[in-house]
């Protein structure tokens, strides 16, 4: 399943869905104040969470005449969503393709390879 193009995530976005899938409900200024140097006006980073909301992302609560904001989209499923979109544009759906690349990248050694694949076999043996 991909994500409809109203659903994905800028970059921007996605830094910010990280620091409320990271530390939970936050106030826009709590987000700024997160943010690295230069920090953002606190209006563009406002406008950002509204569209967050707006994509489902995000909803809010009154406290005080101020809007809180929390994360309604799990993160593994985001995770999960634009990995599978990835390795299905940019490695022909094949989760082989993307492994290979890893290891020619030299992201992942062979040897840990091996060790994921000693990992996975213990788990699938608990299973």
């Amino acid at each position: 399943m991909t994500l409809a193009p109203k659903n994905k995530l800028t970059d921007k976005e996605e830094e910010i869905m990280l620091l409320f899938w990271q530390n939970g409900p936050l106030f826009v200024k709590e987000a700024v104040d997160m943010m690295p140097k230069p920090k953002p006006h606190v209006n563009t980073v406002s406008t950002y969470v509204r569209a967050l909301e707006s994509k489902g992302y995000l909803s809010h609560e009154a406290i005080g005449g101020s809007f809180r904001y929390f994360a309604i989209k799990p993160m593994e499923e985001y995770r999960r969503r634009t990995v599978g979109e990835m390795i299905r544009n940019y490695f022909n759906n094949s989760y082989q393709g993307i492994v290979c690349s890893l290891v020619e990248d030299d992201k992942i050694s062979v040897d840990e390879l091996r060790e994921l694949v000693d990992m996975m076999e213990i788990h699938y043996k608990k299973s």
